[in-house]
């Protein structure tokens, strides 16, 4: 797995995580009303996410959280919002991965 991990490219090395009791923590910066569904890249330590609900009633923080469980592959119960639940600023946590199978899962998943 250390060659894959040599293979991630630049962006995701600049993604700012930590690791703690079989989670994973980051930032996430929401785009809410996109035209599409995806993970656009990393901006200032932060996963940035398109999504294509609005952000109202909690339709863009469930959109998150499946997206993030399809292309993480965990169960949608284990991308918990920490903070930021009516913000586009957020921090998530992961449960059940680690920091180097979230970078090798988005650089797989970016369009």
């Amino acid at each position: 797995m250390s060659k894959a991990t040599n293979q991630i490219p630049g962006e995701w090395a600049r993604l700012e995580m930590s690791e703690r009791a079989g989670a994973v923590r980051f930032s996430v910066h929401v785009r809410p009303r996109s035209s599409r569904c995806s993970i656009l890249g990393v901006r200032e330590g932060a996963l940035d996410v398109a999504l294509t609900a609005p952000p109202a009633e909690g339709a863009a923080n469930e959109e998150l959280r499946k997206l993030l469980s399809r292309v993480l592959e965990v169960r949608r119960a284990d991308v918990n919002i920490l903070v930021g639940a009516s913000s586009r600023s957020k921090l998530l946590e992961i449960n059940g991965t680690s920091s180097t199978t979230v970078r090798e899962l988005f650089s797989r998943a970016k369009r």
